[in-house]
């Protein structure tokens, strides 16, 4: 059986790109230990500790975890903590290009496979009218760098990214596919 190691709803639904059957565990790691780390490195660490803490529970299945983090200049830019904060970080990303990073790990058995992705995204040059709009309808402060790509089309914030869009929803499928495929192809 599959494991999705996320209680997302934008990764389980995109999870269903990969395979039909599987079901969600959370994996209840504390993040907060991994953001000492260079920005890749961290990301990396947090998925391939949510994958062996879900693993432990769940030795003869698959596990597929990942984590998405955004970072300007090395800076890692996490979920917002209030409206306020969700402003900051706006306005900090505002006419800039940043990445959006997702590592995820994959297990079969004692297999263990750790990749990532990087994607740059471009916002436009905001007003700040748009961007409160944006923040009073809720969707950015659950999210890391305090936006969805998802909500472009409503609020457009972004002038454009290079590379995996579902990357910055949080769940690069056509990476994530491939390697499951490599991994249960290994003896």
């Amino acid at each position: 059986m599959y494991i999705l190691a996320s209680h997302s709803p934008r990764r389980k639904e995109l999870m269903k790109q990969i395979v039909s059957e599987f079901f969600c565990v959370d994996s209840d790691i504390d993040e907060s230990t991994s953001l000492n780390l260079l920005p890749l490195e961290a990301c990396k660490d947090i998925s391939k500790r949510k994958a062996l803490a879900v693993r432990n529970k769940y030795p003869k299945d698959v596990i597929i975890s990942a984590d998405t983090i955004v970072t300007l200049d090395d800076l890692i830019i996490g979920k917002p903590k209030n409206e306020k904060d969700a402003l900051r970080i706006l306005k900090l990303l505002n006419n800039k290009t940043h990445q959006v990073i997702t590592a995820y790990t994959i297990i079969k058995s004692d297999k263990i496979l750790t990749n990532y992705v990087i994607t740059d995204v471009t916002f436009n040059d905001n007003n700040d009218r748009l961007l409160q709009s944006y923040i009073e309808s809720g969707s950015p402060l659950d999210k890391a760098g305090a936006y969805g790509i998802q909500d472009n089309d409503k609020y457009p914030i972004i002038s454009g990214y290079k590379g995996s869009l579902e990357n910055v929803i949080g769940f690069p499928t056509k990476e994530i596919k491939a390697d499951l495929k490599k991994i249960e192809s290994m003896n």
